[in-house]
């Protein structure tokens, strides 16, 4: 039985290119759990995937997609059932496993994660990938020791997907945000969604650098990376921390050691693709317990596969705000 996918190909002069294909069901990857994929989400690994940047794919041809969610076709492990809803992030699926972008998905049940309660597979893939990221990184400098009573909370990036559920949820658990942003005609959207002020990159970036500035945040959950990271940490207060995720400005950190030994502040790696299965669970949970879905309405849009190729270019470009989710179907 076929169905259909956005493939992915290379040709032999190292051209890559995509197209909706019917494929049949013997092409699908090993694995004890198929899944009928209802939708899937848009992140900026896929970006590169469907454009052969930063090497993620070594195999074509390829289906992408690092996070999607559906309905159990088919099971040979006992924890899941046909017709259970299912939500899949991280494990490389998408990048070395065939991933969302298609009707169908044949995965290894370790890589599940059962849907939580009131949270439809729609809610699981606004929040994917992204949103799982964010409460990641909350739980985290949680446990470093922030509440809501230690201060203002820098995001940045904050108009993007990570960005703008973390301010979302934050906002939620009573903390106050300040979202920072390099495009200002969010500045509305991410108020919507919680934040107590807006910072402009640019102002931000064009302040005077030096080796120690003013504290400001008690913590920050850090999307870009590059030079943006390099000058908050400079402004975290006394035991603060910063949860870092992201590279969209670089993989470069340009900082000193002050922060660190001056001020004692931490800074914490987040990684969503490996983390073990207890983790996830209680992380999903919080997430189907914490965010508003609704309010967070005008930050999604939908698309098909046959739309993919144009969104791609979009998101690695910075031109994305919210969450763009992939109807399959």
């Amino acid at each position: 039985m076929g169905f259909r996918a956005l493939l992915t190909d290379r040709d032999d002069a190292g051209k890559v290119s995509s197209a909706v294909t019917e494929i049949d069901e013997a092409r699908l990857p090993e694995g004890n759990v198929t899944i009928d994929i209802d939708w899937a989400g848009l992140n900026y690994k896929d970006g590169l995937c469907l454009t052969g940047g930063g090497g993620l794919v070594r195999n074509y041809p390829h289906v992408a997609g690092v996070d999607f969610a559906g309905t159990v076709r088919d099971s040979a492990d006992d924890r899941y059932a046909v017709g259970q809803k299912v939500v899949l992030t991280g494990w490389r699926v998408g990048e070395v496993q065939w991933g969302g972008f298609a009707e169908r998905a044949r995965v290894n049940a370790d890589w599940l994660v059962p849907l939580p309660g009131g949270l439809s597979t729609r809610d699981a893939m606004v929040v994917g990938t992204a949103g799982l990221t964010a409460m990641l990184s909350i739980n985290r400098l949680e446990a470093a020791g922030l509440t809501p009573a230690s201060g203002e909370v820098l995001v940045t990036g904050a108009a993007g997907g990570v960005g703008s559920i973390a301010t979302a949820l934050l906002a939620k658990l009573g903390y106050t945000v300040a979202a920072l942003s390099g495009r200002p005609q969010h500045a509305e959207a991410l108020t919507a969604l919680g934040a107590a002020s807006i910072v402009d990159r640019n102002e931000f970036l064009a302040q005077p650098d030096k080796p120690l500035e003013s504290a400001r945040w008690a913590a920050a959950i850090d999307c870009v990376g590059g030079k943006v990271l390099g000058k908050l940490l400079k402004q975290v207060k006394y035991d603060g921390a910063v949860a870092a995720l992201g590279n969209a400005a670089g993989i470069g950190l340009e900082t000193n050691v002050l922060p660190f030994i001056l001020r004692g502040v931490t800074l914490i790696g987040i990684d969503s693709v490996m983390q073990p299965f207890d983790t996830r669970i209680a992380a999903w949970q919080r997430i189907a317990e914490t965010f508003d879905i609704a309010a967070y309405g005008d930050l999604v849009r939908e698309i098909g596969l046959e739309e993919l190729l144009a969104a791609a270019d979009q998101i690695l470009a910075g031109e994305i705000k919210g969450r763009v989710l992939v109807r399959p179907r």
